[in-house]
């Protein structure tokens, strides 16, 4: 698969047809206009779910809180708790 992210304006692949998805020799090839426009929306969904995942493990089913700072995503997201500095990189 080719995605070339210049397809606008001209492209960087001579099969890539501006606005055009096509298979050359087994070869998907996408050329699309304005990729960017078109990421807002996913990259909002990703954004969310991280920072669900990340309340997950932060709060209990019972919306309690838990905090497990041997869990390094947990030890590394935490800067402080309970007045102590956790995070190394923070202290320094």
């Amino acid at each position: 698969m080719i995605v070339d992210l210049a397809a606008e304006s001209g492209g960087n692949c001579e099969l890539t047809e501006a606005g055009e998805t096509a298979v050359v020799n087994g070869v998907k090839v996408v050329g699309p206009r304005n990729l960017a426009s078109e990421m807002h929306a996913p990259a909002s969904q990703l954004y969310a779910k991280n920072l669900e995942n990340l309340l997950g493990l932060l709060i209990s089913e019972e919306g309690e809180r838990q905090v497990d700072f041997e869990d390094d995503i947990v030890a590394a997201a935490c800067i402080t708790d309970g007045g102590e500095i956790r995070n190394e990189r923070a202290a320094k």
